[in-house]
This record gives structure tokens, C-alpha cells and sequence, in this order.
């Protein structure tokens, strides 16, 4: 879960492993990594409807990291393959999973961090206390206590497919 592929698609000149690489340049451990760009993401990406009422282009529809930084706009799928990407080329290892939360077909991801192991659905941490995040819901619900409580509950999440 260090390498690009199909779905996280990212070479040395991403304009995304870029970004990633200046998230990364204060932190002392990967922790701080994973935080800093979780909050990067979530505070600097908005949901496009647009493109997630497009059900044609969705079909065949692969993110494009560079893109959703650019344009600070994507789906899930968008904002798990740009913090993925940003994660992977930091050498932290990550995955972009898919399935269900509730009812509706979504994209988040889970980070490896060391002396941890896998943090499922990625995390906030605060004080002592470890939180699944989801970051679209996360950066659309903006301190929606339904959306929060929703979000951290694993019970949730149903994944389905792991890249």
C-alpha cells in the first residue's frame, strides 16, 4: 500500500505527492503526517455535486489526484485517492477502500501508522481518544453532530473493495 496504481494515480511530479511532501516537511512522526494532511484535505476540499449527479462519467470514472488539488472540488472517491496519494508518497502506507457507509455506495481510506498498525477509516485524535473519520463527510458536515456521530461509528462502514 506504498505504490500508485489505477485508482491513486501519482508519479515523482505530482503536483499532490508535492503538496504532500510540504505537509510532511514539519512533522515529526507519521502521526503528524496523517494529521496534517487529513486536515489539509478536509479543509480545503468541497463536495462537487456536479460531478456526483453525473452518473454516466461516474461509471467509468477514475480520480485524478492533481485535479481534485487543483480545483478543490471532488466526490469521496476523489478526496480518499488525493489524501492516499499524499500518504503513499510520504511512504506511509495507505489504502482506498470502497463499499457502504449506511446506504450509500463511498470511498475513505485507512492509514498504517507505526507503533499503531492499521487505523481504520482514518483517524482524529484528540487528547487520548481515537475517532474514525471519513473525510467528505467529515469536511461536508462541518461540526454536524449527526454527521459526527455518524462518522465515528464503525458499525457504519461496510468495506467492500481495497486498493
Amino acid at each position: 500500500f506504498l505504490y500508485p496504481n489505477q485508482y491513486i494515480n501519482f508519479t515523482s511530479g505530482s503536483k499532490a505527492v508535492a503538496k504532500g511532501a510540504d505537509l510532511a516537511s514539519d512533522a515529526r512522526t507519521d502521526l503528524d503526517v496523517v494529521a496534517n494532511v487529513y486536515n489539509y484535505v478536509t479543509g480545503n476540499v468541497s463536495y462537487d455535486t456536479e460531478k456526483a449527479g453525473d452518473s454516466q462519467r461516474l461509471k467509468l470514472y477514475l480520480p485524478d489526484p492533481d485535479e481534485t488539488l487543483e480545483t478543490g472540488k471532488g466526490i469521496c472517491f476523489d478526496y480518499a485517492a488525493l489524501m492516499v496519494t499524499m500518504l503513499r508518497s510520504q511512504r506511509i502506507p495507505a489504502r482506498l477502500e470502497i463499499g457502504y457507509a449506511g446506504t450509500v455506495y463511498h470511498a475513505w481510506i485507512s492509514a498504517y501508522v507505526d507503533d499503531i498498525g492499521w487505523v481504520d477509516g482514518i483517524i482524529q485524535f484528540t487528547n487520548n481518544t481515537w475517532t474514525m473519520m471519513d473525510p467528505t463527510f467529515a469536511s461536508s458536515g462541518k461540526g454536524d453532530k449527526e454527521i459526527e456521530n455518524f462518522i465515528t461509528n464503525p458499525d457504519n462502514y461496510q468495506t467492500i473493495y481495497i486498493y
